[in-house]
């Protein structure tokens, strides 16, 4: 199994290499940042997307869960992953879509 790490980078790589841009949140005890951010955001193609890099079997927190559905209501477009695989599946049904 990938570190949690090494999939984040990958995804950012895919993400750029796509035309997309993609920045990291640097979750922890930050005081000066909201609790729950997704750990990419990223725009690809005039979308807002907030993806949530997950281990396989681990599932977002509460907060986390709240803050995606939060995204989602305004408009963004969100997914908890855990491959690049599955990001290039978002990116598809997105390019279908447009």
């Amino acid at each position: 199994m990938q570190p949690e790490a090494k999939i984040v980078k990958d995804i950012q790589a895919y993400i750029r290499q796509e035309g997309g841009w993609c920045f990291k949140v640097h979750g922890g005890d930050n005081p000066f940042q909201r609790v729950g951010i997704p750990d990419l955001l990223c725009c690809v193609e005039g979308q807002f997307i907030g993806l949530e890099v997950k281990q396989p079997g681990e599932e977002p927190s509460r907060v986390q869960r709240k803050v995606l559905r939060e995204i989602g209501a305004a408009g963004g477009i969100t997914a908890v992953v855990t491959t690049v695989g599955e990001v290039a599946d978002l990116l598809g049904d997105i390019w279908e879509g447009s």
